[in-house]
């Protein structure tokens, strides 16, 4: 996450192609670094027997995105969006299983952000010009924003997901800090010591 905000800096400084291909490579390859460590084991393709072939199948597919990305750079955004839903696709059958309001309202909470971030994204992208015009040309820096927001809540709840499955002892609790009440929050995984037995 660190060189995807150095890069996204870097991009925005200079507003140069390498920029742009760094900064977007960066935040494909935070994912699926994020992929390869929590995806469920539960929605593994058939063919996957263990993390380990997941790993593999995960860098071969972010290689292969990668080289893309230089053969035709608009791919990238494309690419990273479906990413999105897909992670969308994950948390709503999650919730279907999940009884717990607490992971309902974070999940809420990730969507509208979410929804929010895209509706800039595709604002600026396909309304630029109307932008421009009324000299307003904010709504790349508002994507930025908002998804750091959606992904804010997004990592804990793919985490939360993950310990249920790979260590269900520990009884996840999401949780916020400083408080619930507060407007602003920063959401976390709480874990509870299992009892041991003799």
């Amino acid at each position: 996450l660190l060189l995807a905000g150095i890069f996204s800096v870097y991009f925005h400084m200079t507003l140069s192609y390498m920029g742009q291909i760094l900064d977007e490579l960066s935040i494909l390859w935070t994912l699926a670094v994020a992929y390869s460590f929590w995806y469920p084991k539960v929605y593994f393709p058939r063919f996957i027997k263990s993390r380990k072939h997941f790993f593999w199948l995960s860098g071969i597919t972010t290689v292969i995105s990668t080289l893309m990305s230089f053969i035709k750079p608009a791919f990238n955004a494309y690419a990273l969006n479906c990413i999105a839903f897909h992670l969308l696709y994950l948390t709503w059958k999650e919730l279907k299983k999940c009884k717990d309001r607490r992971v309902h309202r974070m999940a809420a909470v990730m969507v509208l952000w979410w929804v929010l971030a895209i509706s800039s994204w595709i604002s600026d992208r396909w309304l630029c010009g109307l932008w421009q015009a009324i000299n307003f040309p904010y709504f790349h820096s508002f994507w930025h924003v908002l998804i750091a927001m959606s992904l804010l809540y997004c990592c804990p709840l793919v985490i939360y997901f993950d310990v249920n499955y790979e260590m269900p002892s520990f009884k996840p609790k999401l949780g916020y800090w400083p408080s619930d009440s507060w407007p602003v929050v920063v959401p976390y995984v709480a874990l509870e010591e299992p009892h041991k037995q003799c």
